[in-house]
Order: C-alpha cells, then structure tokens, then sequence
C-alpha cells in the first residue's frame, strides 16, 4: 500500500512545452498502460464546450460536493454537456472530468482543450531496471503526470505555471528521478511531494 513519490523535474508558463516533454519522458517507461487518465477543472461554459468537443461522454461532474437542500442527498450533474444550453451549463460550474481513456487518441485534442482550471494528465506504467545504480521498476507507482496550472502532484491550489512530474516507487528514488530530469536538460525541482 503507500503512494508513489513523485519528483517536480520541469515548470514552466508554456503548456505545449510541458506537454512535449512529457511525451518525451513517457517514452523512457519500460512499458506504458494502455489506458491515460485525463482530468480537467472547467470554469466557464466556453471552456466544458471546448472540451466537450474532445470527450463528449464525460463523465462530467460538479467540481464542489452538492446536496440536495430538502434531502441532503448527493447531487450529481447530470446533464448531456454535448446538448445542455448555456444557462445549464452556467449553474453547474465550475465542472470537472476524471477518467481513464485510451492512450494516444485524446491527448493532444486534450491538451488543447485545457481552460484556466488546474488539469493533468497521467502516464502510468514501469521504470526501466537500472542494476548498476540498483534501481527497479514499480509498476504500481512508476510513470509520468504533467498538471496544467498547477503545482502539486495531488490536485491543489492553482498555479499560473505548469508541472512535469516523474513518479517512482513509495520510498522515493532521487538518482531515477535526476536522470529523468537530466534526460529533458532540467534538474529535479524540489522535495518529493505524495503522488498516486
């Protein structure tokens, strides 16, 4: 059990950067899930329309927990976002989607689709072993995330930067991520932060 440790090894302010250099680190994984998990915060109607566009069957949800006033039940969006009008689509927000898709359909379309909100996507598979430097692969815990307008490798407060993130095994494994780093000519960023 345990989370990933996950090293900052790249911010900047240009998203398409982050996101090549992501795919450039993704392509060091010894082998790679063929799923991605994409999640993105929407904040305005023109930003879900846009992404409605790239993952119309949602799942789209609201951002904040809702309760219904007389029953206290949860409250889940349940509109079509590909057919509600705007005024629908105004109350609800501000609107998030996390899940899995196939790997290598929807990324770039995606990415694109990125509004103001914090969003990321997530590579997951396994390191390479290194026996020299005594490191192993950890399918649970390896792979690659970038967070758009954001920080922190568990979703946080926003930021104006963008962050790559290498994760590795639940005890961390700085000289892996180093050389991760040294692979795109950055270096790592700060402290291990928890990862997935």
């Amino acid at each position: 059990m345990g989370n990933s440790r996950a090293y900052p090894i790249l911010r900047t302010p240009d998203a398409a950067l982050a996101y090549a250099q992501a795919k450039r680190v993704v392509e060091l994984l010894e082998s790679v899930e063929a799923e991605v998990w994409l999640m993105a915060e929407l904040h305005t109607v023109a930003e879900v329309r846009r992404m409605a566009k790239v993952l119309p069957q949602g799942p789209y949800d609201y951002a904040t927990t809702r309760k219904d006033p007389t029953t206290g039940d949860y409250l889940y969006f349940e509109a079509d976002v590909t057919t509600a009008d705007d005024a629908t689509l105004e109350a609800a927000l501000p609107l998030v989607i996390s899940e899995e898709f196939p790997r290598g359909e929807v990324e770039d379309l995606f990415v694109a689709a990125v509004g103001t909100g914090m969003a990321a996507i997530e590579w997951h598979g396994t390191w390479p072993e290194d026996p020299e430097a005594d490191q192993h692969g950890s399918p649970k815990y390896d792979g690659v995330q970038v967070v758009f307008h954001g920080d922190h490798a568990q979703w946080g407060t926003g930021s104006e930067d963008h962050t790559l993130f290498v994760h590795v095994n639940k005890w961390g494994d700085l000289p892996r991520a180093r050389k991760l780093a040294a692979h795109i000519d950055s270096e790592v960023l700060g402290e291990a932060q928890l990862g997935w």
